[in-house]
């Protein structure tokens, strides 16, 4: 590490800005001096001037001045913009984010450590021979300039692999989601019209037992319509039968006894009679001989 804590190469890169800086530098202060040596010379040509003059030579003095500062500051502010972006368009060409911390730039120990080192650069600088102090351009960095970086970029070079491998595996995983969820969707469909034709079919079906279940109904109310009103019938029926077969009974009885009656009036059942009641008292007769 040298003196500002960087390796060699990369201060030599400083002190080429440093250079650069104090070309500018230099130049803005030569600007400065010969706004004023230009007052002198244009203006200061008399040996007394009112206070209204050296206001206006002041003023006009100042004005001119500030605009050189301003733009040089300026100038100065585009240029550590272009320096930067050079910095970090070599960096990002090895996939690598810098970052920088603003409050160092007001850092009085580290801009005092900065003023001397310039010092002391300045001062052995002098004894060699003037260089050019402005360098086109920082050179990129070379294939074998950083072992970090290298190691920095064959890490991410397998990463990187491992990554593909990973997205290829993914792919494939994902393929076969896609075909299997494709199938699913077939047998969802297949299903939903198998679903569909089946719950038509049970409509249908429905329908006709509903059909027939109200003919059975319809048929059913007039058979027993039907029913009551032959039960009703046979009812009165029934009772008309009784009714004339109790009559008939009594009609037959009736003519049994008048039968009766008629059949004791004949001669022949006179005979009968008499013939029968002569047999009973023979029989008394025999009876009382076997007993003797």
């Amino acid at each position: 590490q040298a003196e500002l804590g960087v390796n060699e190469h990369h201060q030599n890169e400083v002190i080429s800005y440093m250079r650069f800086a104090r070309f500018k530098r230099g130049m803005c202060l030569k600007t400065v001096d010969s706004c004023f040596q230009d007052l002198k010379d244009s203006r200061l040509v008399e040996e007394t001037f009112t206070v209204d003059e050296v206001i206006d030579m002041l003023d006009g003095l100042q004005s001119v001045v500030h605009g050189e500062v301003e733009s040089e500051l300026i100038n100065t502010t585009y240029t550590n913009v272009l320096l930067l972006r050079q910095l970090f368009s070599q960096a990002e060409k090895w996939y690598l984010k810098l970052q920088t911390d603003v409050s160092d730039l007001e850092n009085r120990e580290l801009l005092d450590q900065v003023a001397e080192f310039e010092k002391s650069e300045y001062t052995s600088s002098t004894k060699k021979s003037t260089a050019d102090p402005i360098k086109p351009k920082l050179a990129p960095l070379n294939e074998g300039g950083s072992e970090l970086l290298n190691k920095t970029v064959a890490h991410l070079q397998e990463e990187n692999e491992k990554l593909k491998t990973r997205l290829k595996t993914i792919e494939t995983q994902a393929t076969a989601a896609l075909d299997e969820k494709s199938k699913l969707e077939k047998s969802l469909r297949d299903l939903q019209m198998i679903q569909g034709d089946q719950k038509n079919n049970a409509n249908q079906d429905i329908t006709e037992l509903e059909n027939k279940v109200a003919a059975l109904k319809s048929q059913f109310e007039k058979t027993l319509n039907d029913t009551t009103a032959n039960q009703k019938f046979l009812e009165e029926d029934l009772v008309t039968t009784k009714h004339d077969l109790l009559k008939v009974q009594d009609q037959l009885s009736t003519a049994e006894k008048e039968l009766e009656k008629k059949f004791q009036q004949t001669a022949a059942y006179r005979n009968m009679k008499e013939i029968l009641t002569k047999k009973n008292e023979q029989i008394k007769d025999l009876r009382r001989r076997l007993s003797k």
